[in-house]
Order: structure tokens, then C-alpha cells, then sequence
């Protein structure tokens, strides 16, 4: 009987240990803001680059399959309100059709921040690897960290970083 209790102890111990899991896609649905955004093409994120965005809110639905974006971004020096709709691929990953062809990804994602990974291949056939960090509330520092990581990873210089919460007007 003592083995059998201490068995159970210790399985609550350790799954009470264990990394707390992502949640689902659609628990990330609601209003997120751009923290940081990198990319391999610096004039993407430039002031009025098309990747210069400014989210507003992610909505994903897992039963369509489908991300919303609703965002903002400058063009010719005027604020412009975009929603832009991705399709879940079997991979996981969202064609999504803004600037050209997209693979969106998300990479890391808590209740608070979320790390995603884009490619885009606009209309002449440039290939441009962004990442970028999306917060809720406040940055989480492993956030921060993450996101860096996941920069580094692909390749991208560290030069090519936006911060938007110092630069967002």
C-alpha cells in the first residue's frame, strides 16, 4: 500500500514539475500588439514598409482552420487598417496572402506573448525570413528571449530588430 501511495506522490510531483503546455491556437484569439519585429530585408520593416505592422488582434478558428489578422501599417505617411486571412497548411503553417505569398508560424506562444516565424516571396520573387515577438501585456523575458533565438536562428542580423514599443507613434 506505501508503495503504491508513494507511486502516486510521486506522479503528481512530477507532472506538477512538467513545463506548462502551449495552449491551443484558438485560445490565443484576441488583442495582442507588436513588440518587436526582425527581417532579412530591412526595407520591409522600415517606416512604411509593409511589414512594418502594428497588430491589433489574431483570431484563430481551429474548426475553419483559418488566422485573422487585423493590423495597421503606414503607407505613403497614412495610417491604413488591414485584415488579412491565412488557411492552416497541413504542416501546421498558414498561406497567407499579403504583400505576395506568405508561411506564417507560430513558434512559441504562452497566454501573454507569441513568437512567430513568416516567410514571404513578394511579386518578384524576393524572399524575405521575418520573426516577431507579439505581446499581450508586458514583454516576458523569456519571451524576449525566445524571440531572439528564433532571429538568430534564421539568420537575421541583429541590426534588422525593430523594437515597436520604443519606436510605435
Amino acid at each position: 500500500m506505501k508503495v503504491l501511495f508513494l507511486s502516486l506522490l510521486l506522479g503528481v510531483i512530477c507532472a506538477a514539475q512538467e513545463e506548462e503546455a502551449q495552449p491551443s491556437l484558438s485560445e490565443l484569439s484576441g488583442q495582442w500588439r507588436t513588440a518587436y519585429i526582425a527581417s532579412s530585408n530591412l526595407g520591409k520593416i522600415k517606416p512604411n514598409g509593409p511589414f512594418r505592422v502594428y497588430l491589433q488582434k489574431l483570431l484563430f478558428d481551429d474548426e475553419q482552420g483559418t488566422i485573422d489578422f487585423y493590423f495597421y501599417v503606414k503607407h505613403k505617411g497614412k495610417w491604413e487598417y488591414k485584415h488579412v486571412t491565412g488557411i492552416k497548411q497541413d504542416d501546421g503553417t498558414f498561406a497567407v496572402d499579403y504583400e505576395g505569398e506568405n508561411v506564417f508560424a507560430v513558434t512559441h506562444a504562452s497566454r501573454n506573448i507569441l513568437v512567430a516565424h513568416n516567410i514571404n516571396v513578394d511579386e518578384h520573387g524576393k524572399k524575405t525570413v521575418l520573426t516577431g515577438l507579439f505581446v499581450k501585456v508586458n514583454i516576458e523575458e523569456e519571451g524576449l528571449q525566445k524571440f531572439k533565438e528564433l532571429t538568430q536562428e534564421k539568420g537575421i542580423k541583429e541590426k534588422n530588430v525593430v523594437n515597436f514599443i520604443e519606436t510605435d507613434d
